[in-house]
């Protein structure tokens, strides 16, 4: 069943087998740290593997060859989409450290060219000079809301590039929280593709936004503020 779900997305034999493997990977570590609640094999490979293809499209992403995935957690959506697109040169962010050792295992083990892993928090890693505005897009998927997430995001997409969120059924209604915060942050035109997922009824979204201008230079905010003070709509 998981084989069947990624054939009728339109992926190879090598790309299953790879995507087959980090699947055995994560519930393999499952079993010592909380990496996913989802382990069924078809519903990892809709929820986790699809999902996270989901956020390309080949018009709206074309000619983008740096990606950053902030909050990666167990690799996603970063790592199905490096499993995808393998020109991708990858910048994996997360804040825990035992993750990052698990994903230096997943790139090791896949044998995946061109990434890079970094142990850190958003806000402060977004102000040094090697990651600020450096990345043609920017993912995140189930990491905060995303008038937060923008924050956290955007000051690493250069100008030109985009910020790429994964969102479920709410995010119409977070899209309108953050639209100031969108704009204060540098972002431009919105555009949104409705995902339906196979198998599943509940609505999804994938929202790309353009980096129009730079990021104000007080942005991100010190550790902790994005999340405790969000950036909100005033009427």
């Amino acid at each position: 069943m998981f084989r069947s779900a990624l054939e009728n997305f339109g992926l190879d034999a090598a790309q299953i087998e790879r995507c087959e493997k980090f699947y055995r990977l994560v519930v393999e570590q499952n079993r010592v740290m909380n990496l996913t609640t989802i382990t069924e094999p078809q519903e990892f490979a809709i929820k986790h593997i699809i999902d996270s293809l989901s956020a390309w499209d080949d018009k709206i992403l074309q000619g983008v060859e740096t990606l950053a995935d902030i909050g990666t957690g167990a690799g996603f959506p970063a790592i199905p989409l490096k499993i995808f697109k393998p020109h991708l040169k990858l910048c994996l962010i997360d804040s825990l450290a035992k993750r990052m050792d698990f994903l230096k295992k997943v790139v090791a083990e896949l044998q995946l060219n061109g990434v890079e892993i970094f142990h850190g928090r958003a806000e402060e890693l977004a102000r040094q000079k090697i990651f600020r505005e450096k990345f043609d897009v920017v993912t995140s998927r189930a990491v905060a809301r995303l008038n937060i997430l923008a924050e956290y995001c955007l000051p690493f997409v250069k100008v030109g590039g985009k910020f790429v969120a994964l969102k479920g059924k709410n995010f119409r209604e977070e899209l309108d929280e953050a639209r100031a915060a969108i704009k204060i942050l540098g972002g431009g035109e919105i555009l949104i593709r409705e995902i339906k997922l196979p198998a599943l009824d509940e609505s999804r979204a994938v929202i790309y936004i353009d980096k129009k201008i730079s990021t104000p230079e007080k942005y991100p905010r010190r550790t902790g503020l994005p999340s405790k003070n969000p950036i909100i709509k005033r009427n």
